[in-house]
């Protein structure tokens, strides 16, 4: 079975003349489905294996938020964005219909593509794993370790800090790809340190996060802004089948904000908060949620 390119791919928009880098893997005759990197990461970020993806019959789109790794920044960039980028390469592949699923601070990006009216019919189904809510949802940093509560209060109250802190942590990995694992170790449950124990998957973290920060730490410190301003869509908008997962002892972005994502999505989403499973549980979930994704491709919208 032949397998899609895996090396990496460009595509410019017509638009603004921005580059955007992607990666396809897995069979060229699978089911397209988008998957969303967290903050930070890049195209590189974990995803389950060639051999995995054949058997799923999954063909895997990864690419690089603005600012991060290969592609271009976008400053001021809100999180509906994404979706010029997923029409992008979507167009550039000729993919009529596809999927998309988001990790952590790819969760909001992909539900974006799930509430855009331009993307229409092209979507089939949409999963958020371990998401933060919108900025103002109740409770929004109850549970939430000191380290992330720090990073995401400053986005609001002193974006020149956090600025500053980003940029710090960004030559810390530059100088040692180990840097920021040990520094979210620190703030990790056992749960969290039981996944990230894995060698492969420490080495595909390593790997993300130092391609993440290659040409700056514009997509992070970008990333971090978007996510507590504005998304700029509406949640209730949703009428394509979402699935968002959670673990219940996620400290980094709490159950609680999955539980605030399924309430205003309504009707068309399924909630699972997984109990004892925490943030980084989210990366061996991934292959069931991409089974998920990829059955039965066809739209039903109400």
């Amino acid at each position: 079975m032949a397998d899609a390119a895996t090396a990496t791919r460009f595509v410019t928009r017509p638009a603004d003349g921005r580059r955007i880098a992607f990666e396809v893997l897995g069979p060229a005759h699978g089911f397209p489905v988008f998957l969303l990197h967290g903050t930070p990461g890049s195209r590189l970020g974990p995803r389950p294996r060639g051999i995995v993806l054949h058997r799923l019959g999954v063909r895997l789109i990864t690419y690089d938020r603005p600012g991060y790794g290969e592609s271009e920044r976008v400053r001021d960039r809100d999180v509906a964005h994404a979706t010029q980028d997923v029409r992008a390469i979507a167009d550039e592949l000729g993919l009529d219909r596809f999927a998309v699923a988001g990790r952590s601070g790819g969760g909001p990006h992909a539900l974006a593509c799930a509430a855009d009216s331009e993307l229409g019919d092209r979507i089939t189904r949409v999963a958020a794993l371990v998401s933060l809510a919108p900025a103002g949802a109740p409770g929004w940093f109850d549970g939430m370790n000191g380290d992330n509560n720090q990073q995401f209060a400053r986005a609001v109250s002193d974006p020149g800090e956090l600025e500053s802190e980003i940029r710090r942590r960004a030559d810390g990995i530059s100088t040692d790809p180990d840097f920021l694992l040990r520094l979210l170790t620190e703030q990790m449950t056992v749960a969290d340190r039981r996944v990230v124990s894995d060698a492969a998957m420490r080495r595909q973290l390593r790997l993300s996060y130092r391609d993440a920060i290659k040409n700056g730490p514009y997509g992070w410190i970008d990333d971090l802004l978007a996510l507590r301003r504005d998304w700029g869509f509406d949640l209730g908008s949703i009428t394509v089948p979402v699935r968002v997962w959670h673990g219940g002892e996620d400290t980094f972005a709490p159950a609680v904000h999955s539980e605030y994502l399924a309430g205003q999505i309504g009707g068309s989403a399924e909630l699972d908060v997984r109990p004892g499973a925490a943030h980084f549980d989210a990366m061996p979930e991934l292959p069931r949620t991409l089974r998920w994704l990829a059955a039965r491709p066809t739209l039903a919208r109400s």
